[in-house]
C-alpha cells in the first residue's frame, strides 16, 4: 500500500524539476515580496529576497537579473493590487482566495493532475492522515505537516516547512465518491467511471501491518454518472452508517425496512411536462435516498426520499442530519425552479424531486421545506463544526461546498420550533475553486478541503483560526421550548416504521400541531399503520387542522399514482375516494388560513390523481367552493386553485386565468397560469384564445436556464392540441406571427421621477413605514426589475440574493444604499470577476462551470446561457471586479410613497399581515 509518490512542496507541479516550474516558483515569490516589502517606484534590494527563493534551482545571475528587472514592473503590481496571478501549472493559490478575518488558509498541495488525478471525496483514518480519492483513479493517503509548521505565522501564508507525504494505496479499488473510517475499517462508496464497479465497499488491514490490503464489495449499486452513489457517514450514535443516493438509482430493493411510509407517488393533477431537452424523462419519483447502513452492510434501511441530487451530509452538535440538495439549473426562472438548499434530513422525510416540471413546491403538505436557500450551484462536500479549533458559533456550524461558484460556507443553524433556520455564512471563496469535499480533522482540530472534478485541476488546502476568539470545546445547547420540541418529534418518529396499536392514539393530536416537522412526523407515523385501524377516524375529523392531514394521509394510503401502479395492485377504491371527497367538502373553506387552504388544494389534487376524476355530483361540490376563491392574491393558493379549477373543466376558468395572466408581474408567474391553461378546453372566448395565444408571442423574449424556451414551446405545443380546426383557422395569423427579436419587458417601463441619493430619500422612507400597500409593493418590485435577478417570497430569478429574508439583516436605510449604489458593497457570493487573457482580451462575468483544462464565465446574468469558454492557459490574470452586476438607477422611477411601498415589502419577508401594512387593505 504505501508505494510513496510525491512530496512536492505545495503548489508546485509534477514536473518541479522543470526550468518553468522553477521561474514561475521563483516568480511568484518574489511578487509577493516586493508587494509587501517596496513602494511603488522604490528599487528593490538585495535583502528584498526571501530566504525561500535561494532555494529554487535557479542560477544567482538569474536571481539577480530577476531582481532588477521586477524594479520595473512595481508601478504595474501596484495597479493591480486586487488582481490575481493565476496559477497555470497548480492548485488556485491561497493569495487570491477571500478569506473570513480571524481564519488562514494553506495551500498544502498541488495535486499533480497526470500523476494523480482529480480528487473528489476524502476522510481521516485513525492516525490523522488523510484518504483521498481521485474521480476517475485510486486511492492515496496523504500525512500533512502538523498545524503551525509553516515558516510563516502570517495569516494566509503558503510557504510550508514540512512536506506533504502522498502514498498509493494498493488496492484494485477507486471512483470514490464516499470515503469513511468507521469499526476499524475503510468504507468505500464508489460511483463508476468505468474502472470499478458501483457499489458499497469495505477495506480492511488483515495483517495489521498499516497496509490495506483487503477490499470486499458488501453491496452492488447501479451505474448512474454524477446523480448516483455518494457519501457515507458515521451515525451519531456509533453504531450504524448513513449512505447518500442521488436521484438516478432507484429506491434500493430488499430493504430490512423503510421510515418513509411506501406509499409515494408523481401526484401531479394535471399532465407532466418533462424536461425539454430530455434529461431524466423516464425516472420517477421519489429521487434521492438516504439510507441507514448496518456495519457489515447487510441491513440498509430507507430514511428520507425526494432529494434531487445530495452529494454530501453531516450531522450537527444535536445529532440532527442535514445535506445540501442541488438545484437543476436548466430550470432557471421557471416557477418549477428550486435553488440549492440545505434540508434538514428527518425521519420519514420527502423533499418533493420529480423529472421535468414536476418538481413539486416547497409549500406542498407533502413534502419538507429547506432550512436555508443559497441559490444556483453544484453542491458537493458537507461537513460539521465538531471538533473544529474554531470559536464557539463556527464549532456549531454546518459547513457546505458549492462546487460551481466556490464557495464554503458556515451555515449557522438556529432552533425553529422542533426543526431548525439557517443563516448563511460565507468563510472562503475563490474563481476558481471548484471545492470537492471538506472535513474537520479530529487529531489537530484543523479543517481541510479539496478542490478538482471533472478532470479539472485539484488542490488541498487548510484553514485553521488566528483570531483572538477561544476556541475551546462547546457543547450543544438549546433553549428548553425547542428542545421539548424536538424530543416530541423525536419520540413520534421513534414511531416510524413499525406497526404498533398505540401509534394512532399517540399520534393524532399531534396532526393538528402548528409545527411543521412535528405534524409531519404525526402524519408519518399514521400512515404506517394499517389503513383500517384509522381510516374512520380521518372520515369523521371535525377539527379542519387535523382533518386536512388525517385525509391527507388516508388519500396517500388508500389510493396508487397511476405512475405506480402494478398489475398487482387492487384496482382503484372508487367508494373510499367519494368518502374522502365527502369529507373534505364538509371543511368549512372561510375558516381555513391561506396556507390552509393550500393544504386542501393539495389533498384534492392527490385525491383525484389516485382515485380518478369525480362523478358530476362531486364535480361541481368542488366548483362551487373554488371558483369563488380565484384570483385570492395569494400565490401558492392561486397556482394550486388554476390547476384545479382547469383539471374540472371550469367554463369560469378560462376568463379567470386569462385575466391572472395579464395581471402577472412576474414570468414565473405568468408561466405558471400559461401551463395550467393549456390543457383548458372549455369556457374559451375568441378574445380569451387572442390574448393567450398572444401571449406566447410576448414569452418567447423571456430568458431562464437551458431548457426554458423548450418548456414554453411544449406549452405552447399542448395548447394548440387543443384547439378545433375552427380556431385554428381564426387564430392563424397569431399563430403563424413571428415573436420580436427584442426582449420584451416582462411589466412596462417606467417614467423618471427623480435621480435620489441615499441620504435624500432614507429620511423620506424610513418615517412612512406605516400603512403601506403590500401588493403596491409587490408590483414594483417586478416593475423596477428587481424580480429579473432576485428570488423574493418563492419567486423571481436566481441570479442576485435571495431577498426573501432581507427584513432580518437590513435596515430601510440599508436596502435604499444597496439599490441606489449598488457598487458601494458588493456580496462576495453574486461577485464578477475581469479575467485577461494572454491575447489581450479580458472577459467579466461569473466562472460557473469548470471541465478538464477549461471553465465557463456568465456574462450576462440575464442570459445565463450565452457563457463564454476559457482555456486555463490562455488567462493572464484573474482581478475581482468593483462594479456591481447590478445596475444603478432603479428606483429613480418611484415617488417617496411608492418607495415606500417597496421597501415595506422587501423588509416584510413575504408576510402580508406584517405590522407596515396594518391600516391599509392590499389593493387599495
Amino acid at each position: 500500500m504505501t508505494e510513496k509518490v510525491l512530496a512536492n512542496p505545495p503548489g508546485t507541479p509534477a514536473n518541479g524539476s522543470s526550468w518553468k516550474t522553477k521561474t514561475l516558483q521563483f516568480w511568484g515569490i518574489l511578487c509577493q515580496s516586493l508587494r509587501s516589502s517596496r513602494e511603488p517606484g522604490q528599487s528593490p534590494r538585495a535583502t528584498d529576497l526571501p530566504a525561500e527563493l535561494w532555494g529554487t534551482g535557479l542560477p544567482f545571475s538569474m536571481r539577480q537579473n530577476a531582481l532588477w528587472l521586477a524594479a520595473t514592473c512595481l508601478t504595474l503590481l501596484a495597479a493591480s493590487t486586487n488582481s490575481t496571478a493565476f496559477a497555470i501549472d497548480g492548485a488556485t493559490p491561497v493569495a487570491s482566495l477571500k478569506v473570513k478575518p480571524g481564519f488562514k488558509v494553506e495551500l498544502l498541495y498541488s495535486v499533480p493532475k497526470e500523476q494523480l488525478g482529480s480528487w473528489v471525496s476524502m476522510c481521516t483514518d485513525p492516525k490523522g492522515r488523510l484518504i483521498v480519492c481521485d474521480q476517475y483513479g485510486g486511492l492515496y493517503r496523504v500525512t500533512v505537516p502538523p498545524v503551525g509548521s509553516s515558516e510563516s505565522s502570517k495569516s494566509n501564508e503558503t510557504s510550508t516547512a514540512n512536506k506533504v507525504e502522498i502514498e498509493k494505496i494498493d488496492i484494485p479499488l477507486g471512483e470514490a465518491q464516499g470515503l469513511l473510517w468507521a469499526f476499524d475499517s475503510l468504507y468505500v462508496v464508489v460511483n463508476s467511471g468505468g474502472k470499478y464497479e458501483s457499489g458499497f465497499y469495505r477495506v480492511t488491514d488483515a495483517n495489521h501491518d498499516d497496509k490495506l490490503d483487503t477490499v470486499e464489495k458488501i453491496r452492488t449499486f447501479p451505474k448512474a454518472g454524477e446523480h448516483g452513489p455518494h457519501a457515507v457517514l458515521l451515525a451519531p450514535d456509533g453504531k450504524s452508517l448513513t449512505v447518500l443516493i442521488g436521484n438516478q438509482v432507484p429506491v434500493l430493493p430488499e430493504l430490512a425496512g423503510s421510515k418513509v411510509p411506501r406509499l409515494w407517488g408523481e401526484d401531479h393533477l394535471l399532465p407532466r411536462m418533462p424536461d425539454g431537452r430530455g434529461f431524466m424523462k423516464g425516472v420517477m419519483g421519489p429521487g434521492g435516498s438516504i439510507y441507514e447502513v448496518s456495519p457489515d452492510g447487510k441491513t440498509w434501511t430507507l430514511q428520507s426520499t425526494g432529494y434531487r441530487n445530495q452529494y454530501d451530509a453531516a450531522y450537527n452538535q444535536d445529532g440532527e442530519l442535514f445535506t445540501y440538495d442541488a438545484d437543476m439549473e436548466w430550470d432557471w426562472n421557471t416557477p418549477w425552479y428550486r435553488p440549492t438548499r440545505v434540508c434538514h434530513a428527518v425521519s420519514g422525510a420527502e423533499f418533493g424531486w420529480r423529472n421535468g416540471a414536476g418538481k413539486w413546491p416547497a409549500y406542498y403538505p407533502d413534502s419538507l421545506g429547506s432550512v436555508v436557500n443559497i441559490g444556483p450551484g453544484s453542491p458537493t462536500g458537507v461537513c460539521s463544526g465538531q471538533g473544529a479549533k474554531f470559536p464557539a458559533d463556527y464549532q456549531k456550524a454546518l459547513f457546505i461546498c458549492d462546487w460551481s461558484y466556490g464557495k464554503l460556507y458556515a451555515v449557522h443553524l438556529s432552533p425553529k420550533g422542533a426543526s431548525y433556520a439557517g443563516k448563511l455564512d460565507e468563510l472562503v471563496a475563490g474563481s476558481p475553486l471548484p471545492l470537492t469535499d471538506v472535513l474537520i480533522n479530529p487529531h489537530d482540530g484543523a479543517m481541510y478541503f479539496t478542490i478538482g472534478g471533472r478532470k479539472t485541476q485539484s488542490g488541498l488546502y487548510r484553514v485553521t483560526y488566528v483570531g483572538k476568539d477561544s476556541t475551546a470545546p462547546v457543547t450543544a445547547t438549546a433553549p428548553d421550548d425547542a428542545l421539548a420540541q424536538r424530543q416530541l418529534r423525536k419520540s413520534l418518529e421513534a414511531l416510524h416504521g413499525k406497526v404498533d396499536a398505540e401509534t394512532v392514539k399517540i399520534a393524532w393530536p399531534h396532526l393538528a400541531s402548528e409545527d411543521r416537522a412535528i405534524r409531519w412526523a404525526a402524519r408519518v407515523a399514521i400512515e404506517h399503520q394499517p389503513l383500517e385501524s384509522w381510516q374512520e377516524q380521518a372520515l369523521a375529523e371535525n377539527s379542519p387542522a387535523s382533518a386536512i392531514p388525517a385525509l391527507l394521509a388516508l388519500t396517500r394510503a388508500g389510493g396508487i399514482d397511476p405512475f405506480h401502479r402494478k398489475e398487482s395492485d387492487a384496482p382503484v377504491n372508487k367508494p373510499l375516494g367519494e368518502q374522502i371527497a365527502a369529507a373534505l367538502n364538509r371543511i368549512s373553506w372561510d375558516r381555513l388560513s391561506n396556507d390552509q387552504k393550500v393544504d386542501l388544494c393539495r389533498v384534492y389534487e392527490i385525491l383525484f390523481n389516485r382515485f380518478g376524476y369525480p362523478d358530476d355530483a362531486v364535480r361541481q361540490q368542488v366548483l362551487q367552493r373554488l371558483e369563488p376563491a380565484f384570483p385570492s392574491g395569494f400565490k401558492p393558493l392561486d397556482a394550486e386553485l388554476a390547476n384545479l379549477l382547469v383539471y374540472l373543466q371550469s367554463p369560469q376558468a378560462a376568463n379567470k386565468i386569462v385575466a391572472a395572466l395579464g395581471a402577472a408581474r412576474t414570468q414565473e408567474e405568468q408561466i405558471e397560469y400559461a401551463r395550467a391553461l393549456r390543457v383548458l378546453k372549455e369556457g374559451w372566448t375568441t378574445p380569451l384564445r387572442e390574448s393567450y395565444f398572444k401571449w406566447f408571442g410576448k414569452a418567447a423574449g423571456y430568458r431562464g436556464g437551458a431548457s426554458f424556451s423548450k418548456f414554453v414551446e411544449n406549452i405552447r405545443k399542448d395548447a394548440e392540441a387543443t384547439l378545433t380546426d375552427a380556431e385554428r383557422t381564426q387564430l392563424k395569423p397569431i399563430l403563424d406571427a413571428t415573436p420580436a427579436e427584442a426582449p420584451p419587458a416582462v411589466v412596462p417601463p417606467r417614467a423618471f421621477v427623480k435621480e435620489w441619493s441615499v441620504a435624500e430619500l432614507a429620511p423620506l422612507v424610513s418615517e412612512k413605514l406605516t400603512a403601506r400597500n403590500f401588493d403596491k409593493g409587490r408590483e414594483l418590485f417586478a416593475a423596477t426589475s428587481c424580480f429579473a435577478c432576485h428570488r423574493f417570497d418563492g419567486e423571481g430569478g436566481a441570479y442576485g440574493p435571495d431577498l426573501t429574508m432581507a427584513g432580518g439583516r437590513f435596515s430601510a436605510k440599508d436596502l435604499l444604499e444597496s439599490i441606489i449604489e449598488p457598487s458601494k458593497a458588493i456580496s462576495d457570493q453574486y461577485e464578477a470577476v475581469t479575467i485577461v487573457l494572454s491575447d489581450g482580451r479580458s472577459i467579466s462575468g461569473r466562472i460557473a462551470n469548470h471541465n478538464g483544462e477549461s471553465f465557463q464565465v456568465m456574462t450576462n446574468m440575464l442570459e445565463p446561457n450565452n457563457q463564454t469558454g476559457v482555456k486555463r492557459a490562455d488567462i493572464e490574470e484573474i482581478v475581482p471586479s468593483k462594479i456591481s452586476m447590478m445596475p444603478a438607477g432603479l428606483i429613480n422611477t418611484c415617488n417617496d410613497e411608492e418607495a415606500a411601498d417597496l421597501i415595506a415589502y422587501i423588509l416584510s419577508r413575504g408576510q402580508r399581515d406584517h405590522a407596515m401594512f396594518a391600516g391599509k387593505p392590499s389593493g387599495n
